[in-house]
């Protein structure tokens, strides 16, 4: 979901180097962008003379974002930022001491229906409620018709040594040993849901308090306060299921409501929908409409962003700050649930 767009906006990016565990990964890619500095090792990588990365990585991006900013890089990470708040942290430092940007991939945040969200948003005082439901179906079938780059070629115990790597880092974030739980909060919350998290706390500003949460490899439930409205936060594991991605995000006022329903992030330029439902105190009549706001693609616009706030030194609309925020989020709504298990058990 990046490279075509960095090649589109060649005005203002050049792709100099990429890296990646498959040889074949890199020659194949770098043969198609015209690549010649192609990496096995993020680490040599770092050591070229490169004004930003991008680091798109599976596993935890601590080692490599810290390193790049301490190599005096500006960085544009993928969500999660960390596995833990204490990564999240010490990248949040790193970039601080470097003196280089960090942003942080919530392409969503981006979106222009999001962005007339936000404007509608100022007019629905008093805001009574808010909620999201996403279901997270099968991926392939909205990806299988991209040109995908794959790799068998990787050694295995490196992978060994990156997935142990991966389940150290769980441990030190939530303490547990339940298998489904690690498997909740390393898949479904940090890889999923994290992002309607970031999308709410865009909308809303910051949680004030975590009310009620219940987690499982099914389905996840979350109920926060915010400063003007409750929201109430589900996401529903159906990956298994049918290729029908919806994912909706509805706000509520005596004034009306607002929707957005998202189509799938990986068909490119595909419009969010923003609904648009109000009427009149005095009588029963009401209207609806269904507005398409844009078919700009918010996974490029990111990339916009990042190339302003670089060039303008400034903080991108998605800091590391707020990213680990929503990492710590994630950790306590395990540590919610396992506080309510242990309470109902109690007799």
């Amino acid at each position: 979901m990046h490279l075509h767009y960095l090649r589109e906006l060649n005005d203002r990016f050049e792709i100099v180097a990429v890296c990646d565990l498959s040889r074949t990964v890199v020659d194949r890619i770098g043969d198609a962008y015209g690549v010649s500095r192609r990496f096995t090792d993020w680490a040599a990588l770092l050591e070229e003379p490169l004004d930003a990365v991008m680091v798109l990585t599976t596993g935890s991006h601590e080692p490599i974002v810290v390193s790049a900013a301490r190599a005096g890089r500006h960085v544009f990470v993928e969500k999660p930022i960390a596995l833990s708040e204490a990564e999240g942290q010490s990248i949040v430092s790193a970039g601080k001491q470097a003196g280089v940007r960090i942003m942080v991939g919530y392409m969503k945040r981006y979106d222009p229906a999001v962005e007339r969200m936000a404007e509608e948003l100022r007019g629905f005082s008093p805001l009574r409620f808010a909620s999201s439901t996403t279901a997270e179906f099968p991926l392939k079938w909205y990806i299988g018709h991209y040109p995908i780059v794959r790799g068998t070629d990787i050694n295995g115990g490196t992978l060994s040594a990156f997935q142990a790597d991966d389940e150290a880092r769980v441990t030190a974030a939530i303490g547990i040993t339940d298998p489904a739980l690690r498997a909740a909060y390393r898949r479904s919350l940090l890889d999923s849901m994290i992002h309607d998290i970031n999308l709410m706390r865009g909308l809303l500003g910051e949680p004030t308090a975590l009310r009620f949460a219940n987690v499982s490899e099914a389905s996840i439930s979350v109920f926060l306060d915010f400063a003007q409205s409750s929201a109430a936060m589900h996401w529903v594991n159906v990956q298994d299921g049918v290729a029908r991605y919806r994912q909706e995000f509805a706000f509520f006022s005596p004034k009306g409501r607002a929707t957005l329903v998202f189509p799938s992030p990986f068909l490119r330029s595909a419009p969010t929908e923003l609904v648009l439902e109000g009427g009149r105190a005095d009588n029963s009549r009401s209207w609806r409409t269904a507005e398409t706001v844009s078919y700009e693609e918010s996974f490029k616009r990111e990339l916009l962003e990042f190339y302003d706030c670089v060039v303008r030194d400034r903080e991108p609309r998605t800091t590391a700050a707020e990213a680990t925020r929503d990492v710590a989020l994630c950790q306590a709504i395990i540590r919610e649930h396992l506080a309510a298990a242990r309470a109902s058990a109690q007799p």
